[in-house]
């Protein structure tokens, strides 16, 4: 780890020192979107803290320094602030969210999934990345950046030693090579050891971007690697080791954590993938006089009519399961279905073109509102191990090959300070999931109200979706299934939001209905024991996937209310939901989030401070079990199954704001032990016990 980050910062000031004479002029800032680029929980794609309201100050953010994040399918830019905000910097490394709103399974970057259900998001095709959203990005999710000088941050992550400690290394480098083009990389490297056996995690993200802004021709690439290896231990083998130590050891002694049994060993997940992407465009129009009343110099601007646009995307990733314990298989799975093998692969190809031409907003008579047409073709190819029919004991890699060709439009309007909306359609034609159809379409109006101004916000989809391919078919060492008979999943929501900013409110309220949910199953089978005999009953583990033919609402309100007095303040999140079918799709009823903290200057306010304890809790409900060999959560077991939660989690912790510097001093999980099921979030996988963390972040503009 230390070799890692010497060499990275090496790098990082080496490239600064070598580009800081090439560098020019500020190019122009104009971006196709006034839209904020920022998430919901006001987060930027490195899970750091953002200030939407800040103004550019020279002794924080050089004036001149843009960010921008683009969309995937056009390649529209939306700007987003840069990183200097202090405020909720201690929880930009929990895997659970700064807001508490993921199941997870207790150690630094291991897979998790949203317990709030309006944060998850539909199945990729390649499935095995999507629990590690924490780490894994998209093209959508790069921030460009163009600066006048080199930009780095910088960011370490410190818990605990390097026999069970955690450690996170993330660095950014942008550079503009002249007034229209720009470069950099991103570099987010998490490894945790683990408080209990055999459940490491080392993730490795990184991504190089480019962009080119010219008047007439735009240009936007990423290319994203992952490398994802994660031990897999398929939790304690009895809950009690945590929730009652003394009851196992009859009132003796308790175990350390690296002493109590786990269900496996000498298994891994390994994911890898490799994603390029580009986006471009030619821009038909004309040249006008700068309408800036500011600039005394005789300039013109091109103003764009017509688009004509091409997205490039390429995925290439493989996913390796590696078992080398076949006693072990032969006890905890039901089907050992390649016993000679220890090492499972499934390989995965995607290449998506799109063309489209768009024609601007507000200079086409028969289109006021911009307008965007668009023809897409992806080409897919999934390979398996499959067996040889009438050869046992023979395998081969299978191919299974799918290609979709999509038609779509836009509708969009930018304009205007009062009221904006964007409607997207796509309807696949031919291939494998013809007949799939989605419409989405989001919505923003603001108009004055006791001298604040209030923003209405909602957002709404129909999708006809065809389950992604290991839905349909997957082949492995202990899961395997075929099925050709699954229909399309339904999905209507409409979402809308409420904000005050005057009053630091936020309200959100939206209803779901899914009509053939399909998702994956618990099929495990007893192997014996239970009442009748001094065994315990046990269970042979199997997943498949099933589909409920019909309808699931999900209701869901959110109010956000921070309360500020002097320098005390209170940040407040209650997330009501509500699913009509808790068997099939568990939720909690309750998500919490509470921050009570001071905030105040020193030093002439140069040195800010922030100390204070936050919570994180939510409900019981069945929360969602998590199958090792294929690294998804599926359902519990519907005859061992149990409630988790009620157990409120909650941390101590300073922010330090020194100008470009930010540093945390955290204590998690101050109430370790308490509760019926202690500090558990998903069945058998427990949480870390109370430990110090410390953080840090260095801005460079220079």
């Amino acid at each position: 780890m230390k070799k890692i980050l010497f060499i990275t910062i090496l790098t990082l000031i080496c490239g600064a020192l070598s580009a800081q004479n090439t560098l020019q002029n500020q190019f122009s800032n104009q971006f196709g979107s006034s839209a904020s680029g920022v998430d919901r929980n006001g987060y930027d794609r490195n899970g750091n803290p953002i200030d939407t309201t800040a103004v550019n100050d020279a002794s924080t953010i050089p004036i001149g320094l843009t960010s921008w994040k683009i969309d995937a399918r056009f390649g529209n830019r939306t700007e987003v602030p840069v990183d200097t905000l202090q405020h909720g910097f201690q929880n930009t490394n929990d895997t659970g969210g700064p807001y508490g709103h993921y199941t997870y399974l207790g150690n630094l970057g291991a897979p998790r999934i949203a317990h709030v259900f309006f944060d998850r998001k539909d199945a990729s095709q390649f499935f095995f990345f999507d629990p590690y959203d924490y780490t894994v990005a998209q093209p959508q999710d790069v921030t460009y950046t163009n600066t006048k000088s080199p930009f780095v941050n910088l960011t370490y992550y410190k818990q605990g030693s390097s026999r069970d400690g955690e450690e996170r290394f993330k660095a950014y480098f942008a550079v503009n090579a002249n007034k229209r083009m720009g470069f950099g990389f991103n570099i987010d490297y998490v490894y945790g050891r683990g408080k209990y056996n055999h459940q490491s995690t080392a993730l490795f993200n990184g991504n190089l971007f480019a962009y080119y802004l010219g008047d007439k021709y735009n240009m936007h690439f990423s290319f994203i690697n992952d490398n994802l290896k994660v031990a897999e231990n398929g939790g304690i083998t009895d809950d009690r080791y945590v929730s009652a130590p003394l009851d196992m050891a009859e009132g003796g002694r308790t175990y350390a954590n690296s002493e109590i049994p786990t269900n496996l060993d000498d298994i891994w997940n390994h994911n890898t993938g490799y994603h390029a992407f580009l986006t471009h465009r030619y821009n038909v129009g004309f040249y006008r006089d700068n309408p800036d009343e500011n600039d005394t110099t005789a300039t013109q601007v091109f103003v764009p009519v017509t688009s004509f646009m091409h997205t490039l995307k390429v995925d290439i990733a493989r996913r390796k399961y590696i078992s080398q314990n076949e006693e072990q298989n032969q006890e905890y799975f039901l089907n050992n279905f390649l016993p000679d093998i220890d090492q499972d692969k499934t390989d995965y190809i995607s290449v998506k073109n799109m063309l489209g031409i768009s024609l601007r907003e507000g200079f086409n008579k028969w289109a006021k509102a911009g307008l965007t047409a668009f023809i897409s073709h992806e080409f897919r190819r999934f390979t398996m191990t499959d067996t040889l029919a009438n050869t046992p004991g023979q395998r081969i890699p299978t191919d299974y090959t799918e290609n979709v060709i999509s038609v779509g439009g836009q509708l969009i309007k930018e304009q205007g300070k009062m009221f904006h909306y964007n409607v997207t359609g796509e309807f696949a034609l031919i291939g494998e999931d013809a007949g799939a159809f989605s419409v989405e379409g989001n919505g923003n109006m603001n108009f004055r109200l006791f001298n604040d101004t209030v923003r209405l916000n909602a957002n709404a989809y129909i999708k006809n979706q065809n389950p992604t391919f290991y839905y349909r078919h997957f082949h492995s060492k202990h899961y395997w299934w075929d099925n050709n008979d699954l229909s399309k999943m339904m999905r209507t929501r409409i979402e809308g939001q409420l904000n005050i900013d005057r009053w630091r409110t936020q309200l959100k309220a939206g209803v779901e209905n899914i009509t053939n949910y399909t998702y994956l199953d618990n099929i495990s089978v007893s192997k014996g024991g239970g009442e009748d005999t001094e065994t315990p009953v046990s269970y042979l583990n199997n997943v498949g996937v099933s589909q409920h033919s019909g309808s699931i609402q999900v209701f869901s309100a959110s109010l956000r209310q921070d309360f500020k007095l002097g320098i005390f303040h209170l940040d407040n999140e209650v997330t009501y939901q509500t699913s009509s079918n808790q068997d099939i799709l568990p939720l909690p009823k309750l998500v919490l989030y509470h921050n009570f903290y001071l905030s105040f200057g020193l030093a002439k306010k140069v040195l800010k401070i922030e100390m204070g304890a936050d919570v994180r809790y939510f409900t019981e409900y069945y929360a969602p079990d998590y199958a090792p060999a294929i690294g998804q959560f599926y359902l519990q077991n519907k005859d061992t199954r149990y409630k988790l939660g009620n157990y409120p989690l909650l941390n101590g912790y300073i922010n330090l704001h020194l100008k470009r510097t930010r540093i945390f001093l955290l204590m998690y999980n101050l109430i370790q032990g308490q509760g019926e099921h202690s500090y558990f979030l998903a069945p058998h996988y427990p949480l870390n016990p109370r430990l110090f963390k410390i953080g840090i972040s260095w801005n460079f503009f220079d």
